[in-house]
């Protein structure tokens, strides 16, 4: 009976040492299956230098040439109104009147005090001629011509205060006050804009900032006007744009024949001249990270993660300007399963 106990003993033994070891193999297979990597096969493109037409897409505004809010100088009730909506006025045409018969009859009042000064200058010169006076009384005579003749001439300059006057030529908007109310120096009574000749005001990115220069072409489209305009730069701000990194640029429309309007969005095209040595990718190619772009290269048959720095977009490409030389093959499919040291192999190379 013993015997038979340790016969059965000694079999279950040797069962579970093969098991143990069993087990030891297959884990060890499964490790080894972890650790390496399946050969990749994806779509490659060869870098290579290629011609570059640099051009910048911009987000525009259409201004008038010269827009002003027109605002009477002093307070008071509208006696005449000449602002015709739409139509164009010259400069110094009276476009409003103020009521002034206070300040007319304050000059009509100083003009007889001012003959009379004078009537008695005259007097008294005659008579300082043969000392029958002093020489102060003549000049206080003289000085209350001078006097009168600036009150005469301030209340000139209200009387002037109570016109409006066209200050160049121009086309009127639409008024916001009616005959015969009262307006003050905060009113906006209406708008002036300089007729046809336009302003396009747009900004480009800080890196492109010196590549812009006065004179240069730009051309531009508008929201249902299928023509392009062209515009020339006249000025670039002298500072770029602390929160966009932007600068902003000024251009002078070129044949406005009416149909842009301002206040009009633009897409504004800029041409930066051509790079003959450009290195060109597909754009599919990049992985954006947090802080920088990266790219795989082939490099001794395994994957390797590069960081590049970009350029210029254009139809598809992107201009690289650090990171990667003529004659790397790059990865333009499936690089979101590539991983670093990752043995790669190119199935077709553009």
């Amino acid at each position: 009976m013993i015997k038979r106990h340790i016969l059965l003993f000694a079999a279950i033994t040797m069962m579970a040492s093969a098991c143990d070891k069993s087990g030891d193999k297959s884990a060890a297979g499964a490790a080894g299956g972890r650790s390496s990597y399946n050969v990749v096969s994806v779509e490659g493109f060869l870098v290579k230098p290629a011609t570059l037409t640099a051009t910048v897409t911009a987000s525009g505004t259409l201004f008038p040439l010269e827009e002003t809010a027109l605002h009477p100088e002093t307070s008071g009730r509208v006696v005449s109104l000449n602002l015709p909506e739409g139509k164009t006025v010259r400069k110094g045409d009276l476009l409003l009147k103020i009521f002034d018969q206070d300040l007319q009859a304050q000059l009509r009042k100083l003009e007889p005090q001012l003959k009379q000064a004078e009537i008695t200058e005259q007097r008294l010169g005659d008579l300082l001629k043969v000392k029958g006076i002093s020489q102060q009384e003549y000049d206080l005579a003289v000085l209350q011509i001078q006097t009168l003749k600036s009150e005469m001439e301030l209340v000139r300059i209200n009387i002037g205060k109570t016109e409006l006057r066209a200050p160049y030529n121009g086309v009127i908007g639409l008024r916001n006050i009616s005959p015969g109310a009262y307006v003050s120096p905060a009113t906006a009574v209406a708008t002036i804009r300089s007729a046809g000749a336009l302003k396009l005001d747009f900004s480009i990115p800080e890196k492109y900032s010196a590549l812009i220069r006065p004179g240069q072409t730009v051309s531009f489209t508008t929201e249902g006007n299928k023509k392009t305009g062209s515009a020339v730069v006249q000025a670039t701000e002298q500072s770029i744009t602390a929160d966009t990194r932007n600068l902003q640029v000024r251009a002078l429309v070129r044949g406005n024949t009416g149909d842009l309007l301002p206040g009009a969005f633009a897409e504004v095209n800029l041409s930066l001249g051509n790079k003959t040595e450009a290195l060109l990718i597909p754009s599919q190619a990049i992985i954006p990270q947090a802080r920088d772009k990266k790219v795989f290269v082939a490099r001794g048959g395994k994957v390797q993660s590069v960081t590049v720095k970009t350029g210029v977009r254009q139809a598809g490409l992107v201009e690289i300007t650090e990171g990667l030389t003529a004659g790397d093959t790059i990865a333009i499919t499936g690089i979101l399963f590539l991983r670093p040291d990752m043995p790669m192999q190119f199935s077709k190379v553009q």
